[in-house]
C-alpha cells in the first residue's frame, strides 16, 4: 500500500523535482529499513533499470521522436520516411520532455522495487484474503523471481571468484546469464512445489450458486473500479464517474471476496500482527497519493515541466508535504531482524 500510494503520486506529475523527491524518499526508506535478506539488495537493480529507461527514452526521441522546441542544440542528417523522420534537428525542449517521461516511468519502477526490497514475498500469502489463495500462490511465485534473481547473481559471482574465474563487465554477462537464470527458475519451482505440498492453491468444493455469485460480484466490482479509476485520472469526466464509482466498485469486490472465501479454510502459523506501525506505513502511502491528487486538481500547471516557453519547474507545497509523509516508514516501521539475531 505504501509503494502503490507513492507510485500513484508519481503518475500524476511530470515535474522532475517531485519525481526525484519521490525516488529519494523510496531510497531513504529502503536504506533505513532494509534487512539482511537476499532480495533486500535488489533495489539497486531497479535503480539501474530506471536509469536505463531514461537513457533509452532520450535515445528513441533522438532517433525517431517528434522534434519540437526553439532552442536548437545541434542538427543531425535526417531521413524522411512516410509519416516519420529519422534523426534531424535536436531541440532542448524535446530532449527534456523525453527525459521527464522516462523519469516518470523510472520513478514508478523505483517505488515498486522498494516494496520488493523491503517486504518478504513469501509472507505475502498470509495477508491475502482466503478467496485469493489460488491466484495468490501464482502471484507470490512470480514476485519471488526478481529477488531470487538478485540472490542468484551474487551466488554465481561468488562461485566464479572462488574458482578463480575473474572478469567483470560485458564480457562476463554471457558466462553468468545462463547459470543465473537456471538457478532462479530452480528456486522458484522449488518454492512452488513446497507451497503445493502444503495445500496452497487448492480449490475448495463450492456450489454453483456461490461460484456464480462470486464471479458476478467480482467482475462487476472490477469494471466499476476501472471506470472509477478512469474518472479520477480524467479531469474532464463527470464527478459521479470518479470517486463514487470507484468506491462502489471496491465495495463489490470486497463482497465478492467475502462470499468466495467463506468456504476456504486456511490456518496461519504465527500470523503477522496489524498494529500501529502497519497503519502508519500504509496510511503514509495513501496520504501521499491523496495529497498529490488534490494538489494536482488545485494547481495543474505546477505538476508539469514548462517547455513552451522553457522555465524552471514549480514546487507545489501540498505535494511536497504529501511526498514527505511517505518517508514516515523510515522511522515508524519496525527494524527488520538482522542475520544472526534470535528475534
Amino acid at each position: 500500500m505504501w509503494a502503490i500510494g507513492l507510485a500513484v503520486a508519481c503518475s500524476r506529475t511530470t515535474n522532475p523535482l517531485l519525481l526525484l523527491l519521490a525516488v529519494s524518499i523510496a531510497a531513504l526508506v529502503v536504506s533505513a529499513r532494509r534487512g539482511s535478506s537476499p532480495w533486500a539488495r535488489a533495489f539497486r537493480l531497479y535503480l539501474v533499470l530506471g536509469a536505463s529507461i531514461v537513457v533509452l527514452r532520450v535515445a528513441l526521441h533522438l532517433l525517431v521522436g517528434f522534434k519540437f522546441g526553439t532552442t536548437r542544440l545541434y542538427s543531425l542528417p535526417s531521413i524522411d520516411l512516410p509519416g516519420i523522420t529519422i534523426l534531424g534537428p535536436v531541440y532542448l525542449e524535446g530532449v527534456l520532455a523525453a527525459a521527464v517521461e522516462g523519469l516518470r516511468l523510472a520513478s514508478l519502477i523505483a517505488c515498486i522495487g522498494a516494496a520488493n526490497a523491503l517486504a518478504n514475498p513469501k509472507r505475502l500469502l498470509r495477508a491475502l484474503p482466503s478467496a485469493l489463495h489460488e491466484i495468490g500462490t501464482a502471484v507470490v511465485i512470480s514476485v519471488t523471481v526478481a529477488p531470487q534473481l538478485a540472490e542468484s547473481v551474487q551466488r554465481v559471482r561468488r562461485a566464479r571468484v572462488l574458482r578463480g574465474e575473474g572478469g567483470s563487465g560485458l564480457r562476463s554477462v554471457g558466462r553468468v546469464a545462463l547459470p543465473v537464470l537456471q538457478d532462479t527458475l530452480d528456486r522458484s519451482l522449488l518454492l512452488a512445489s513446497a507451497m503445493d505440498s502444503r495445500g496452497y492453491g487448492r480449490r475448495p468444493v463450492q456450489s454453483a450458486r456461490t461460484r456464480h455469485l462470486t464471479g458476478a460480484l467480482t467482475l462487476t466490482g472490477l469494471l466499476g473500479a476501472a471506470v472509477g479509476t478512469y474518472g479520477v485520472l480524467d479531469a474532464t469526466a463527470p464527478a459521479v464517474v470518479g470517486l463514487p464509482m470507484l468506491a462502489v466498485g471496491l465495495l463489490l469486490c470486497v463482497a465478492g471476496l467475502k462470499v468466495g472465501g467463506a468456504a476456504v479454510e486456511r490456518t496461519s502459523y504465527r500470523p503477522d500482527p496489524w498494529t500501529l506501525p502497519e497503519w502508519l506505513v500504509a496510511g503514509s502511502g495513501v496520504a501521499a497519493a491523496v495529497l498529490v491528487v488534490v494538489a494536482a486538481r488545485l494547481e495543474p500547471t505546477a505538476f508539469v515541466l514548462p517547455l513552451e516557453p522553457l522555465a524552471p519547474p514549480a514546487l507545489p507545497l501540498l505535494a511536497v508535504v504529501g511526498l514527505l509523509l511517505a518517508a514516515l516508514p523510515a522511522v515508524a516501521a519496525p527494524e527488520p531482524p538482522r542475520r544472526g539475531s534470535r528475534r
